[in-house]
């Protein structure tokens, strides 16, 4: 074999071993993304137990059973909610359009955090988002509590004021 076969071979499999490598490495990135997302989520709205309301868990037997508040239910009970509708169209007026305004489910219940939470946020025309507002609905009642940005904790909507007004 000429040397310059051999210095293609060569580079042929250096190259090949390097995107190998970084597909491995991809993959094992998006295997832990969802776990990631959700420790930097507790970080960021500090789901602590001294900022919790004691509510009653929900069972294995409730998860079996099927009686749970919906994904679905859950989001819709939040976007319904004036001051979201009212940021919303706010937000939207502001920009033209150019923003729209989304809510999307963050997490579902698990038997230890028996709620949903819900994230408001401005969606961009370079696909870019901003959060506004995070709600958590519990399950299976359906109550609402938005987050305290100030004191960052969860509080009932009766005592949410996020505008001031």
């Amino acid at each position: 074999m000429s040397e310059s076969n051999i210095a293609k071979r060569l580079i042929y499999y250096l190259l090949m071993g390097l995107l190998l490598l970084g597909l491995g490495e991809y993959i094992n990135i998006n295997q832990h993304l969802d776990t990631q997302t959700q420790i930097n989520l507790s970080k960021r709205v500090n789901l602590s137990k001294s900022h919790m309301v004691n509510y009653p868990t929900i069972s294995n037997k409730n998860f079996l059973s099927g009686k749970m508040l919906g994904e679905k239910t859950a989001l819709d009970s939040v976007w319904k909610l004036a001051q979201v509708q009212h940021k919303a169209r706010e937000i939207e007026q502001l920009t033209h359009g150019s923003i729209q305004v989304t809510a999307l489910v963050d997490s579902t219940p698990t038997v230890n955090q028996p709620y949903y939470i819900i994230r408001v946020y401005e969606n961009h025309p370079d696909k870019s988002t901003n959060p506004i507002y995070w709600f958590r609905v519990l399950n299976p009642s359906g109550g609402i509590e938005a987050l305290d940005l100030v004191d960052n904790k969860y509080i009932p909507l009766d005592k949410w004021n996020p505008d001031g007004r």
